[in-house]
């Protein structure tokens, strides 16, 4: 049987170094360079005929820069005629937008899933979606990872004296209730309206918080005015502490500032997305393992689901 070879893009090098050694394996050496223009160049600089491969690339910010290197990669290994070819995306980006919420707008997710195939990735492998339902716009194989086995762990280790789960919003419920279930832990929902994309207004919580230790759940924090609002409410309606645990860490804008300021205890990320500064509030926990861990159990074709709760 032919090994495999993992590649990795320049969004998150780190991450997919920390895989690779979770593997025993080298990253194959893989030249990425921009011509004046800007425009993306790629050498793969080593044989990858007949080889299983698996390109680690989130399409993080800059993220159109990333998921065009991300296309670029694959096209250069189809055309070195790879035996299959895998992409690893921590963090699949434009998943924001899965739905046509309003008149003349676009479904990007959609559009992204579409251009990943056209570019020849025969098998997805990415980590907690924004919206579940973007696995069904591939027509290949999706492996859709959660952060749970991360997080669950993370939780327990706190030892909090009285804990409950947060949704931080109507949609986000049944992700935390998967959480609540495998830990226990009773159930509340902060109930919000939305103006606009990345404004928030929290209008209410719905359950009893007093006294206790609220660990809000979420798949990611962009310019984290949801999840600060939403720990100033718990607060203010007598939560003891508000730990909030968020896999994709975007933190755009200003969101280090409206941490900083908040209510909130500790904001608990996974490394799909490189901090782009430390910050005494934001724990990071690597997802590497586990990627590592299913990469490992696709290539010897095993199942996966014992790998996460």
């Amino acid at each position: 049987m032919n090994d495999y070879i993992l590649v990795a893009g320049t969004a998150n090098p780190e991450f997919a170094q920390k895989v690779a050694s979770s593997l025993g394996k080298e990253l194959a050496e893989v030249e990425v360079k921009r011509f004046s223009d800007g425009e993306i160049n790629v050498n793969i600089a080593e044989s990858v005929r007949g080889k299983d491969v698996f390109v680690v690339q989130p399409t993080c910010v800059p993220a159109n820069d990333n998921l065009m290197e991300l296309l670029i990669i694959v096209d250069a290994l189809k055309r070195s005629s790879a035996g299959s070819i895998n992409a690893v995306i921590p963090y699949f980006g434009y998943a924001r937008q899965d739905k046509k919420a309003a008149p003349r707008v676009p479904i990007t997710a959609k559009l992204v899933a579409d251009m990943i195939q056209v570019a020849g990735v025969q098998r997805v492998i990415t980590l907690d979606l924004h919206a579940a339902q973007i696995q069904g716009f591939f027509n290949i194989p999706v492996d859709h990872l959660t952060g749970s086995t991360l997080f669950v762990e993370y939780i327990k280790s706190k030892n909090l004296k009285n804990p409950i789960i947060a949704s931080p919003d109507v949609g986000g419920v049944a992700r935390a209730r998967t959480y609540a279930e495998s830990l226990g832990y009773d159930l509340v929902i902060v109930d919000k309206k939305r103006e606009k994309a990345n404004v928030s207004e929290v209008m209410n919580i719905i359950g009893d918080v007093t006294g206790r230790d609220v660990i809000i759940l979420d798949d990611m924090v962009d310019t984290a005015g949801t999840l600060t609002k939403a720990a100033d409410v718990l607060k203010a309606k007598g939560a003891t502490s508000v730990m909030a645990c968020c896999t994709h860490g975007v933190l755009s804008g200003p969101a280090f500032e409206r941490i900083t300021k908040s209510a909130l205890d500790e904001l608990v990320i996974t490394d799909t997305i490189p901090l782009s500064q430390p910050h005494d509030k934001i724990s990071v926990l690597t997802a590497s393992e586990i990627t590592a861990k299913t990469i490992k159990r696709i290539y010897t074709n095993e199942s996966i689901q014992s790998i996460f709760i």
